[in-house]
């Protein structure tokens, strides 16, 4: 029988590649998007399809990780056989000026969540498998390579919150006998990523430097080392842990780490420019806590999965620049037209 699965954070970049790829697999995709006077669905448009229309597929709701009794009601209109929790106040940043949003939203938005799974078992009988986004960030100031036994050392707000959620979602799996399963996600990007990031924030800033829009890029730390996949690969990976007899938890990484500074010379390379005719530092950017290496040993995946990453860093950084090359272009044809 087709599967149907929920989706918090389905607006973001993983939630947008794994609605994309789940529908392939023949699933129904519930949704829950935050109520907003503006639109964030843009990540969706490409597979929005009209509720109204017969075969329609993909559904959203409107609900939020702080509300409890909203996420229990979506729950019960959607009766999902697996719920992927993607939703978040993900910028580390971000995170140390909004230290308590990011806790509420990250950590009790995932046992919120739990426990409106928990009692929607027992009111239906029906076991729903879990997934709960984690983060390579919650290993913090621990050495590389990290795996799944190693301690967890979070260095920001965000980092504490998703090793709340992490042992929030063990607990429950013990406890309850749930199927619940963490992924420990190392960096992922992609075009779709948001352009506060860093990757994007590069990339997207080249695209305006070539189209003459913009002539600075402003940066932090360049010496921060990251193990950077591609989203799309990413997502198959949270998927696959669903599809196990039995749920466990997982690190999926590249096994390969690059600084922010070889990040730069790998997308303007791909323009032929130096990155240092353009970016300049900005103390803002820097974290109160530092995180200086992230490297991913993804083995138990690929072992026990079959996972394994498709796109490596110099095709996805590739991919990136093209990508915000065309956005540069079109806003440049804007820009000329007034």
């Amino acid at each position: 029988m087709p599967k149907t699965a929920l989706i918090t954070g389905i607006t973001g970049q993983d939630g947008s590649y794994l609605a994309e790829f789940l529908l392939r697999e023949g699933y129904t995709v519930h949704g829950i998007v935050r109520r907003s006077s503006t639109f964030s669905t843009e990540r969706l448009d490409h597979i929005y399809q009209d509720p109204h229309d017969a075969g329609a597929r993909l559904f959203l709701h409107y609900g939020d990780l702080l509300d409890g009794n909203g996420l229990n009601q979506v729950l019960a209109t959607s009766d999902p056989d697996e719920v992927y929790n993607l939703g978040a106040q993900s910028h580390v940043r971000v995170s140390f000026d909004q230290p308590l949003f990011t806790a509420d939203v990250v950590a009790t938005g995932c046992l919120r969540l739990l426990e409106a799974i928990r009692n929607r078992q027992q009111a239906s009988g029906k076991q729903i498998r879990f997934y709960q986004a984690g983060s390579s960030e919650m290993y913090g100031a621990t050495a590389p390579p990290q795996t799944e036994a190693t301690p967890f050392h979070p260095r920001s707000p965000y980092a504490a919150a998703k090793v709340a959620a992490h042992w929030y979602t063990v607990n429950y799996r013990e406890s309850y006998d749930m199927f619940a399963c963490n992924g420990i996600l190392f960096n992922h990007e992609s075009p779709r990523r948001g352009e506060t990031f860093v990757t994007r924030k590069i990339t997207r800033a080249l695209g305006r430097i070539v189209h003459g829009l913009q002539d600075k890029l402003f940066l932090g730390n360049l010496d921060a080392k990251r193990d950077w996949g591609f989203a799309g690969d990413y997502v198959r990976a949270m998927w696959l842990m669903l599809q196990q007899d039995a749920p466990d938890d997982y690190v999926v990484a590249t096994g390969t780490s690059w600084s922010v500074r070889e990040f730069l010379e790998q997308a303007f390379a791909v323009v032929d420019k130096s990155w240092q005719d353009y970016v300049e530092f900005d103390p803002r950017y820097l974290r109160p806590a530092e995180v200086d290496h992230l490297h991913g040993d993804s083995s138990k995946a690929q072992q026990q999965l079959g996972w394994k990453p498709e796109v490596d860093f110099k095709a996805l950084v590739a991919m990136m620049v093209e990508h915000d090359l065309e956005m540069g272009r079109k806003e440049r044809i804007l820009a000329d037209a007034g």
